[in-house]
């Protein structure tokens, strides 16, 4: 869209994306494995893409501060909250659909 300026792109693109943060954490009860086994990624690969974003600008933020920046709580905290054990059928379904290196 050759209308918006990269700034207005880059402020459009970080609304989305808090929202896209806001929604999961109002989504507590949809776990990662749901998530990777529907669309490739979950809230892990959230944080590793911002962790990614930082690096490429030269910022260094850990493993554990871009979850907490995603899950807007500590990982180990959100994962005893949150988080179950998954089923069999879902460990299956991310056997067959993970990416393989």
């Amino acid at each position: 869209m050759d209308r918006l300026g990269e700034e207005q792109k880059r402020d459009l693109e970080a609304a989305a994306f808090r929202r896209l943060v806001a929604h999961l954490d109002a989504r507590s009860d949809v776990q990662n494995i749901d998530l990777m086994n529907l669309a490739g990624f979950c809230r892990n690969c959230l944080a590793n893409w911002y962790r990614e974003a930082a690096a490429e600008n030269h910022i260094e933020i850990s493993k554990d501060e871009a979850r907490e920046i995603i899950y807007g709580m500590p990982y180990d905290e959100w994962k005893a909250r949150h988080q179950g054990e998954a089923t069999a059928d879902q460990k299956a379904v991310f056997e067959k659909a993970r990416p393989r290196d």
